[in-house]
């Protein structure tokens, strides 16, 4: 009685042999949860401001996003997934009650049996392969939550570039204004010149000139619209809502670490290879596990008939399905193989992207450098002579035109190039696994994954 008393005890006071590492995964899932965890009924959205920057979409699209918010809760499974295979005693306790109906004069205690045991149809496993079971599911979580910061990530960057879009483009629309403007005012003094003698044909050219400007302007109102309407999309907003960007172009965002430093650490902690690296490790152990199933399982169970008899024995699984245990064991460490081929090429690929990005990061700041001191100020000065000349009959209208176009071009061109710099920096966020903040800074030793959205 008391064998089958400590077998049901066993079965009852199931623990589960976690492996190492799995308390430091579950304080990562806790550190990025209080933004999911709420019910969306209960969450209180904070207010997007007007004018909004980066910064406060990018927090609104943190909080509402449906695909970082899946990688959460994905990443949560997988963690506890941990507790299903990593449990032991592995199988559930049965006990068996009998008795024997017997005309003889025999006791009533004599004639009853009890046996308890394990279930055996779900084989007892040994320690060591639950242990070794909960080391694949610890990696599988680790991969699950390198996938959530992957997600996090990409809905950054996109979130970002479509801002940059829409800045941008707003920014294009008040060149187009000014420029508009000044052909108004010339279209005047031709209209004028004309009254008094002058050329028609430099009304007509600054007619013409005005009514293509006006058009372009439509043309980018209406892209602004679209692009508005997509980043309200990102945001969890109706497309049609308003939504006011700063009046001038975001500020460029200042990068601490230089190139050699950036270059160094380029993909350390890219979520990707991050995960990929975890899978490696996840199918090393999954190899591990096919070999001990050459291990056998064992079903101890227990009985009693009344005061007659107590039992202890055993039941042996042995392993004799040896040719779909070798086919576990060669499919094990062919993915092995598959995922370090996929991390390595992988690697490279990002590091190959990462260099590709910086550098055009940088010749977009230098770029920016040049128009700033050597064209911006020429074509003001170009554009100034033009006028005053046209003004003393010294130069056509057409020069004049001409004149004013070039230096449209050229703010559009340093426009263009303080976005794409921004671009790049985005993409180099995304690719270097970190906040420009803390680009170049080493990811330390059991530290939460960078850039977990805020809470509310």
């Amino acid at each position: 009685m008391a064998t089958i008393s400590m077998l049901m005890l066993l079965g009852l006071s199931s623990c589960v042999l976690a492996p190492q590492g799995t308390t430091e995964e579950q304080a990562n899932l806790n550190e990025a949860a209080p933004p999911f965890e709420a019910p969306p009924d209960l969450r209180q959205l904070p207010p997007l401001p007007a004018p909004a920057d980066w910064r406060d979409v990018l927090r609104r699209a943190f909080l509402t996003n449906g695909e970082v918010k899946s990688a959460y809760f994905e990443w949560k499974a997988a963690l506890a997934d941990i507790n299903v295979v990593a449990t032991w005693p592995n199988s559930n306790v049965a006990v068996s009650f009998s008795y024997l109906f017997s005309a003889g004069n025999v006791k009533s205690w004599d004639r009853t049996s009890i046996s308890g045991g394990f279930d055996p149809s779900v084989p007892l496993r040994l320690p060591v392969k639950v242990q070794a079971a909960g080391k694949v599911a610890l990696e599988t979580a680790r991969e699950a939550g390198e996938r959530f910061r992957a997600a996090k990530f990409d809905i950054q960057r996109r979130v970002l570039l479509a801002y940059l879009d829409l800045a941008l483009t707003e920014e294009k629309i008040r060149i187009e204004r000014d420029n508009l403007a000044v052909l108004k005012l010339l279209a005047d003094s031709a209209a004028y010149r004309a009254q008094t003698g002058g050329p028609l044909q430099d009304l007509l050219k600054a007619q013409i000139a005005a009514q293509l400007a006006r058009n372009e302007l439509s043309n980018l109102e209406a892209s602004a619209a679209s692009e508005r309407g997509a980043l309200n999309g990102l945001l969890a907003r109706d497309g049609t809502a308003p939504l006011e960007l700063p009046p001038t172009l975001p500020a460029p965002r200042p990068v601490a670490a230089d190139d050699a430093r950036l270059l160094a650490v380029a993909v350390d902690q890219n979520p990707e290879l991050a995960g990929l690296a975890h899978q490696v490790t996840g199918r090393k152990d999954a190899l591990e596990l096919a070999r001990l199933a050459y291990l056998p399982d064992i079903i101890p169970s227990a009985g009693i008939t009344g005061s007659i008899s107590q039992a202890l024995g055993a039941m042996i699984m042995l392993p004799t399905t040896l040719p779909a245990i070798r086919g576990a064991i060669d499919e094990a460490a062919a993915l092995q193989r598959s995922s370090e081929a996929v991390a390595r090429q992988t690697r490279r690929d990002r590091a190959a992207s990462f260099v590709a990005d910086l550098y055009l990061m940088r010749n977009a700041e230098r770029q920016t450098e040049f128009y700033r001191q050597t064209v911006v100020p020429a074509t003001r000065q170009l554009l100034t002579t033009s006028r005053q000349e046209y003004a003393a009959g010294a130069v056509t209208f057409a020069d004049l035109i001409d004149s004013e176009r070039t230096y449209i071009s050229v703010r559009l061109m340093v426009a263009e190039s303080r976005i794409d710099r921004e671009r790049r920096l985005a993409e180099l966020e995304a690719l270097a696994g970190v906040d420009i903040e803390m680009l170049g800074q080493p990811r330390l030793p059991g530290m939460p994954p960078a850039s977990t959205p805020p809470s509310p």
